[in-house]
């Protein structure tokens, strides 16, 4: 029988799958901690690695491995981990690499919760990180140490949406030996793919687009087999920050809209930026999908869309800025994205306030920037939302001046 070559929506409901016991159509879902040996020979002989099969589900699990295997596809890479949240997927893919005296290049605005971790808790282990702006290649070359070992960024960055070059980043990590890191949560593999720019290890916040429905907490990394067993063997059997299969699960079954979803999430982003772009309270919009974004050029080259994340900055103060996030009504005040509703936070009080003030105004992410991650909702709906709050806020300003 020939064989088809699949695209990305369909590896979205098909990469992954195997045969199961019953011809289930929806993945089982292995709810177990561990699995039973049909005796003490094929015990002994699973936990030295001569015979594969199932151990204890912190090891591996059916349902967690078609959801490994599915990204893995989708990023066009060997093989996945599965995590039990984002952030256990950043620890797993850099202290995996990383040891007591080596050195990381990351970029100078992450989520807050990376920053705090390279920034604050990397220096107890002896791990040193130098934050550098990546648009500026020659910044990424003067912060090169003999011990640098790793290269880590975002792109598009959270909050502020700045766009990286992956095949600079990818060439740079190659040519000095370098193991380059990137988190692609912000467009997930349908929109951009950094292993086809040369890039080691993708990471996902599988909690925001990749699960898409709000109801899990999980991470992904993708990377060569090598990699990821050495992932798998370390940093996750050993600190155990591995998934549930019921969230796996969740993921799997999420997965299956992600085409059609990512697909709405980014027509709508790119109306609602241009609402913004033309409203006279809105002092500037982050959106790679604008052609005045920096950024803008990687589409169709890097980027196949610009993604469902935008953020920008008010004509006001920051009693202003929050005064308009408490008038809107549909859009939701709450930290993460990539869900069916559309979400509204202050990243400077909120997702980066480990930051200093000072390490915020480096990063580039302003007391007044206010992100929005665009959902599924009515785009119509979503616009009179954000005209109305802004309206009401520019009433307030009069009475207050």
């Amino acid at each position: 029988m020939r064989s088809i070559s699949k695209s990305a929506a369909t590896l979205c409901i098909h990469a992954g799958k195997t045969s199961n016991e019953h011809g289930s159509l929806a993945t089982p879902l292995y709810q177990t901690s561990t699995f039973i040996f049909d005796n003490a020979e094929q015990g002994a002989a699973r936990f030295a690695g001569e015979e594969a099969g199932y151990i204890y589900t912190r090891l591996g699990n059916p349902t967690t491995r078609e959801l490994e295997l599915k990204i893995a596809a989708l990023e066009g890479m060997e093989d996945g981990a599965a995590t039990a949240t984002g952030m256990a997927a950043v620890s797993a893919a850099t202290l995996s690499f990383l040891q007591q005296g080596d050195h990381m290049i990351c970029s100078k605005a992450v989520y807050g919760c990376s920053f705090a971790l390279f920034s604050h808790q990397f220096a107890r282990f002896g791990i040193d990180v130098s934050f550098v702006d990546m648009t500026d290649h020659q910044a990424v070359q003067a912060a090169l140490r003999p011990n640098t070992k790793l290269l880590f960024a975002e792109t598009p960055i959270n909050p502020n949406l700045v766009v990286l070059d992956l095949e600079f980043l990818a060439s740079f990590a190659r040519e000095h030996g370098l193991i380059s890191v990137i988190d692609n949560t912000f467009l997930t593999p349908l929109l951009q793919r950094p292993a086809d720019f040369g890039i080691d290890v993708v990471i996902h916040s599988a909690t925001k687009y990749l699960n898409g429905h709000g109801d899990v907490v999980a991470g992904l990394v993708v990377s060569s087999s090598e990699k990821i067993e050495q992932i798998k063997l370390t940093i996750l059997k050993d600190i155990g920050g591995t998934i549930s299969p019921h969230d796996a699960w969740l993921i799997i079954r999420g997965m299956k809209t992600l085409a059609v979803r990512m697909e709405r999430h980014c027509q709508n982003a790119q109306r609602v930026a241009e609402f913004l772009q033309q409203h006279p309270a809105i002092a500037r919009v982050y959106y790679p999908g604008l052609a005045d974004h920096p950024g803008h050029r990687f589409i169709g080259k890097q980027m196949k869309a610009a993604g469902g994340v935008l953020a920008f900055e008010l004509h006001g103060s920051l009693d202003d800025g929050r005064f308009f996030i408490n008038q809107c009504q549909l859009l939701s005040l709450a930290v993460s994205l990539g869900d069916a509703e559309s979400l509204i936070q202050h990243p400077a009080s909120m997702t980066h306030s480990p930051y200093t003030p000072e390490e915020r105004a480096m990063a580039g992410i302003g007391d007044g920037l206010i992100r929005v991650s665009v959902g599924l909702e009515q785009v119509e709906d979503i616009v009179a939302d954000l005209e109305q709050a802004l309206t009401a806020m520019q009433q307030h300003q009069l009475r207050a001046s």
